[in-house]
């Protein structure tokens, strides 16, 4: 028996634009949703597309920390920890994806985490930025000392308002009562605008060092290496990857055609983890080819800009995601009390 369901058969909560068929039931446990990544659904590949691209980026992980000193080489830190985060962000999404049918709450706390990794991966792009990639011109300049900070706060923001696109503030915009009727349903475009804003401007943000480098700077300085590119070929990739979640083509030009295969999140999934495999052979062909010159030319990278700027935007994500998600379950005082009565 077929028990995937059509878009009409399960809550609102749950619907993809322009996906008509396969979903998942909305109540699925744990273990149904793990056998679900073995059959076809309309999530399948959204799952298995980040899921494996996961152990390739972990294995080259593992490469780099047999080859590099670790411990004494603090060159080699923000390519370490860009690697992190390229393995745990597309693991939180597959997961994300995996187990967002459990409940409505679920889905919501799921997609939280997936926001806050990808904040994080913004992140660690712009501690391997600051390192290899900053263009000659620019180092130990007032915006390279400021980068990273600057980096955490928007990758914080970047939390934030994309868990708010979801659901509005916590405790004031929802609870129990009215888990069904979120900001996502109530203001459709308006969240998506500030989902795809959320996820836009860190990238942005994070690529001026690199785009001066490559587009704008002329003569001396501008750090013309072997690594340009494959940087230009991981920003063609973003600029892809962006424009297929902000657009959800193919399937919005034929609704119900590309619900298995081919819809824009899957095609979002491969272009985003093609993009960063170009971004870090770029950063790994920067590292190695300029370690001379940014060795005399800029200071090692401090543990406060690496480890230290990590450690405190997952503090402060994970702050920010225990918020949003408690409130899920907070009922207020005078709504108990009606109840009772």
């Amino acid at each position: 028996m077929d028990r995937r369901k059509r878009v009409d058969q399960i809550s609102q909560v749950f619907h993809e634009d322009s996906i008509l068929f396969g979903y998942r039931h909305p109540r699925c446990s744990a273990k149904d949703c793990i056998i679900s990544v073995f059959q076809l659904t309309n999530e399948t590949l959204n799952i298995w597309t980040h899921f494996l691209p996961t152990w390739y980026f972990l294995w080259k992980l593992l490469a780099l920390l047999f080859a590099l000193d670790i411990w004494t080489d603090r060159y080699a830190w923000p390519l370490l920890l860009f690697m992190a985060t390229c393995c745990l962000y597309p693991f939180t999404s597959s997961c994300a994806h995996t187990f967002s049918v459990m409940s409505v709450r679920a889905r919501h706390i799921c997609f939280f985490f997936d926001y806050g990794a990808l904040s994080l991966y913004s992140l660690g792009s712009a501690i391997a930025y600051s390192a290899y990639v900053f263009p000659d011109r620019w180092l130990n300049t007032s915006f390279h000392q400021y980068y990273v900070h600057l980096a955490v706060g928007n990758s914080i923001v970047c939390t934030g308002l994309s868990c708010y696109s979801r659901l509005g503030f916590p405790f004031l915009c929802y609870n129990r009562d009215t888990i069904d009727r979120f900001l996502e349903v109530e203001q459709a475009k308006l969240c998506k605008v500030m989902r795809v804003l959320a996820f836009a401007y860190p990238y942005l943000f994070v690529s001026i060092p690199l785009f001066y480098r490559l587009y704008l700077c002329t003569g001396d300085g501008c750090t013309e290496n072997d690594a340009c590119s494959t940087h230009s070929w991981h920003i063609s990739l973003a600029f892809l990857t962006g424009f297929l979640f902000a657009t959800h083509l193919p399937e919005r030009l034929a609704p119900g055609c590309f619900d298995y295969i081919g819809h824009s999140h899957q095609l979002f999934h491969v272009c985003a983890i093609i993009g960063t495999h170009f971004q870090m052979e770029g950063l790994i062909v920067d590292m190695s080819q300029r370690q001379a010159v940014l060795h005399v030319a800029a200071a090692l990278p401090s543990f406060v800009h690496t480890v230290g700027a990590i450690c405190m935007c997952v503090g402060v994500n994970l702050a920010l995601i225990t918020t949003f998600s408690v409130g899920l379950y907070w009922t207020p005082k005078t709504q108990t009390k009606d109840k009772r009565l």
